[in-house]
């Protein structure tokens, strides 16, 4: 799943960040879980439990945001439930699930969507603490957690927008 490739134009070294789902089977309607609580289908969303576990994610996530000055003030007082459905929905379909998200929102654009933010370092850093204790909180297998835990950790590198404090 790794990304070794650079943008043509862009300064070497900087990776690119996939946003097509690299499983790209449609998640099916029944359900592949184990007697673990676990899938065992075909794509990566389906295999850690389809769209439970990505709820339980962005839910856990969103509790630390909403207690972190730095990050919370970038989101309108009213809309971290509306923020909660749209991270859920972009991480269900990256990771193989239903593309409900492609068809209300569009082409993801991720580094578009956060440009009007100021996402500095501080911000990339706040937002991986608070990502990385929800990831733990799932309880994932090793090799599961490490495949999720390694495309947040890019994406939110690439999500950087400015150095200034």
């Amino acid at each position: 799943m790794t990304n070794d490739s650079t943008a043509p134009g862009a300064p070497s070294g900087i990776p690119l960040i996939p946003i097509i789902p690299t499983a790209t089977k449609p998640a099916t309607t029944g359900s592949s879980a184990s007697d673990d609580g676990l899938g065992s289908g075909d794509t990566f969303y389906e295999q850690v439990g389809g769209r439970a576990t990505f709820e339980r994610l962005v839910r856990a996530f969103y509790a630390g945001v909403a207690a972190d000055p730095v990050l919370v003030a970038m989101y309108p007082e009213d809309d971290l439930e509306g923020a909660i459905q749209r991270l859920t929905g972009f991480l269900e379909q990256y990771w193989g699930g239903p593309t409900t998200y492609s068809q209300e929102r569009g082409h993801p654009r991720l580094r578009m969507r956060h440009n009007p933010f100021k996402v500095n370092p501080d911000a990339r850093d706040r937002w991986l603490s608070h990502m990385h204790a929800a990831v733990v909180s799932l309880a994932l297998p090793p090799l599961q957690e490490a495949t999720l835990w390694d495309y947040l950790e890019r994406a939110a590198h690439a999500m950087v927008n400015t150095f200034d404090e």
